[in-house]
């Protein structure tokens, strides 16, 4: 039998399900994936969270007392970074979608967002040691910890609002120029409300990177193991995830180190959810 006739057997429908069997076997891996580490990390370290570990200091080097600390020093240079990086990131995207055309200074913008996208963390974290920590004197603290933070997730933030703005239909903004309405004012109530689910996209991406970063943070917040909640830009702190690196790394205590890593990831998903219940939310609202 020859190849077209071998064709022939096989109908567009049979086709169709072939290809969407793949798909969804894809998808379930994916997802398997996800599933699995969630759930191997959870059942390791659930039953070591409790009030008092969420709401309590360390003591013993990490070894018995709570991550509060830790929590509220994650949370802070968290919020720097995403808020230094959000309106830097989306401003660069406006800037190469509506007021510039394709050329070399796009180009060039474009190329080195993409080059960013590749350092690796650890180089982040040094640049960040030597420049904010000892250049500008800001020592290890949530400030240097933020900054530093907030140039590493810039390049996902500028190429997902980028795209998200891209996808936005021209019509939309022809409409909003003939009814009388400047550039500006069509791309703040036109533009950025029809894009924003991509933009928030990319913002959740930067906050889910920059809760789980460890090189990046340690070189810069700080990884000394406090008792007191930071209660200013200049104080040092530790992460959730340093404080899992280093108890892990150490041999301090296991089951320490697996309730850190279960709030940590439960922190995630949580914030996850909420963005992506939010982002939702508002879209029906504006439809």
């Amino acid at each position: 039998m020859s190849a077209a006739a071998r064709r022939r057997l096989i109908t567009p429908r049979q086709s169709q399900f072939c290809a969407r069997v793949i798909l969804w076997a894809m998808m379930a891996a994916t997802l398997a994936v996800l599933v699995f580490i969630v759930l191997f990390v959870v059942k390791r370290g659930l039953a070591h969270v409790s009030w008092e570990f969420l709401t309590g200091a360390p003591s013993l080097s990490g070894k018995a007392g709570g991550v509060l600390p830790m929590i509220v020093g994650t949370l802070a240079v968290t919020a720097l970074g995403v808020a230094l990086a959000t309106p830097l990131g989306v401003g660069t995207a406006i800037y190469l979608t509506e007021y510039t055309r394709e050329g070399r200074i796009t180009k060039i913008i474009r190329f080195g967002a993409e080059c960013l996208a590749g350092v690796p963390s650890i180089i982040f974290g040094l640049f960040g040691f030597v420049f904010f920590v000892l250049v500008l004197g800001f020592g290890w603290s949530i400030l240097a910890g933020g900054l530093t933070l907030a140039f590493m997730i810039l390049p996902t933030v500028i190429r997902t609002s980028e795209e998200a703005i891209k996808s936005v239909p021209p019509s939309y903004r022809e409409v909003a120029l003939s009814l009388g309405a400047s550039k500006w004012e069509s791309i703040v109530k036109v533009v950025l409300p029809s894009a924003m689910p991509g933009i928030l996209t990319g913002v959740i991406l930067g906050v889910g990177r920059s809760i789980s970063e460890t090189a990046a943070v340690i070189f810069t917040s700080g990884s000394s193991l406090s008792k007191v909640i930071p209660t200013s830009l200049f104080d040092g702190t530790r992460t959730l995830a340093v404080h899992f690196y280093q108890l892990a790394r150490e041999g301090i205590s296991a089951d320490k180190a697996y309730a850190t890593a279960t709030v940590l990831v439960l922190a995630i998903l949580i914030i996850n959810v909420t963005a992506y219940a939010i982002m939702s939310r508002f879209m029906k609202r504006y439809r």
